[in-house]
């Protein structure tokens, strides 16, 4: 049986979103809400919260035990300097912590995330059974790709 390491995690992130569309609810403050301040927009995928909530779900699983600020830097971006003439260098700003908080939350509702009081967010059994499950099942189906050979 093939774990979560031995997936490619794009397709596996992508997989394992398809089945917590069903799971996680997407708040109605979403469509105004950037993902952090060095982001202009608000997020444009359709499914971005499912994808989210999916990708959280695999970095808890190979960073955990974690808390909110390492995920908030985790998924943080590079904001540019100055707009005159670029003078200043690139700083690292934080990602929206209420995103990942919300997400975190329901995830823990939904039992594959459990929480401990003082080491941080961590993985439950039945989480590691959705992502090693979902992971064994892309390298069945897609064996036969040669971009797929060296995870086989």
């Amino acid at each position: 049986m093939a774990t979560l390491y031995d997936a490619p995690a794009d397709e596996l992130i992508e997989a394992v979103a398809a089945e917590l569309s069903d799971e996680l609810d997407e708040p109605e403050w979403l469509e105004y809400t950037k993902t952090g301040t060095a982001k202009e927009l608000p997020p444009e995928q359709e499914d971005f919260w499912a994808r989210r909530g999916a990708s959280l779900l695999r970095k808890v699983a190979v960073d955990g035990p974690v808390g909110v600020e390492r995920l908030s830097t985790a998924y943080g971006d590079a904001e540019k300097g100055s707009t005159r003439y670029r003078v200043r260098p690139s700083a690292q700003q934080d990602g929206s912590q209420n995103v990942i908080r919300t997400l975190l939350q329901q995830l823990d509702d939904a039992g594959y995330i459990n929480t401990n009081e003082k080491r941080g967010r961590e993985v439950t059994g039945e989480g590691r059974a959705l992502l090693d499950e979902t992971a064994t099942r892309l390298i069945e189906e897609d064996l036969d790709r040669p971009e797929l050979e060296r995870y086989a």
